[in-house]
């Protein structure tokens, strides 16, 4: 009952925020649009932000289902942006008001998640300490995550299907070279 009540004010601040943007849109719309009470809004969520991270953790947990591997990462890569692409009314909207943080770390967690799953696996039987693992990562992290919210802002026009596919070419080999730079130093 608990998760269809946070799914329901997902889905009507998806749906408001196809009306008026974030910053219009209180607490009152929410519930009134769900048929809940005040009170069960704030059992779940402190504010609307908690709701709008919420929302974002949510979709990032279905993006990646478990492409977090050497293998699959690409495909991993391919679904975060096919999930941004599938919200882009929500993403926008966020990005465009004054928590454009949270869909930063909402694209920080997501890649972060993904690439760790990668440099984790390649790591194994290497003598590679965690704070190198977690480095490599931040720095692949960053690198992805800058490209994405350059393609968010130009309001996700290009084909996200070519720009992983350049991202690939870019990084081919490139984590295993990193593992191997560290874990030779």
């Amino acid at each position: 009952m608990a998760n269809m009540t946070k799914h329901a004010l997902e889905a009507s601040l998806k749906k408001l925020l196809l009306q008026k943007p974030l910053d219009k849109i209180t607490i009152n719309d929410l519930t009134e649009d769900c048929g809940i009470s005040r009170m069960a809004f704030y059992y779940h969520f402190k504010d609307i932000y908690d709701l709008v991270e919420w929302a974002c953790l949510e979709d990032a947990t279905k993006a990646l289902q478990g492409k977090k591997t050497y293998g699959t990462w690409q495909e991993g890569l391919s679904q975060i942006f096919e999930a941004v692409l599938e919200n882009k009314p929500f993403i926008m909207n966020v990005y465009h008001s004054v928590s454009r943080e949270q869909i930063e770390n909402y694209l920080f967690r997501l890649t972060m998640n993904l690439i760790m799953g990668v440099v984790e696996e390649k790591s194994v039987g290497t003598n590679l300490k965690e704070e190198d693992k977690l480095f490599i990562a931040n720095f692949y992290k960053y690198s992805f995550v800058g490209v994405m919210l350059d393609w968010i802002k130009m309001g996700m026009r290009a084909d996200y299907q070519e720009i992983v596919e350049k991202m690939c070419l870019t990084l081919r080999g490139n984590i295993m070279h990193s593992i191997r730079n560290f874990s030779e130093k």
